[in-house]
């Protein structure tokens, strides 16, 4: 035991270099945003484990820098990461009842006019949508929007 303390002392700044990367592997596998904070604290570790430190302090450190990481940024990360998506134009019209403006055929796009726009629309299913009929948007792939009769 005391024969790999010793060796484990005499080589302290690869020891908390190998925490590092072993704690960023577990991380880029979990994404949970919960090692990184260890393998950041094992990287400073690195820089302090050059100074006459003594492991069991060195150790102390690292799990209490380790804590305080945890603690106080992994809330306000996980915030920025998960904010919600804020609905654009085109979200807000799925679900809409738009009026059809150039006739819609399953071979042929026509076009729809809703909110005082006009879009290329195109149905999925084998149907024809005649110009004056009313349609619900579906989808909007790229800048054409997937319409259903009703």
């Amino acid at each position: 035991m005391d024969n790999i303390l010793s060796v484990l002392s005499n080589n302290l700044p690869w020891v908390w270099f190998a925490v590092t990367i072993i704690c960023i592997v577990i991380e880029t596998l979990t994404l949970s945003l919960t090692t990184i904070w260890f393998g950041i604290s094992s990287f400073v570790m690195v820089f302090l484990s050059f100074t006459p430190i003594p492991f069991i302090a060195q150790l102390f450190i690292f799990v209490v820098l380790a804590l305080i990481l945890l603690i106080f940024t992994r809330p306000i990360v996980q915030k920025k990461i998960s904010q919600k998506k804020i609905a654009t134009n085109y979200e807000k019209i799925i679900g809409q009842i738009a009026v059809v403006t150039k006739t819609i055929t399953p071979l042929n796009k026509g076009t729809i006019k809703i909110n005082g726009m006009e879009w290329t629309a195109a149905v999925k299913e084998d149907i024809t949508i005649e110009t004056g009929n009313k349609c619900e948007i579906e989808e909007i792939a790229g800048v054409t929007a997937f319409v259903k009769k009703i």
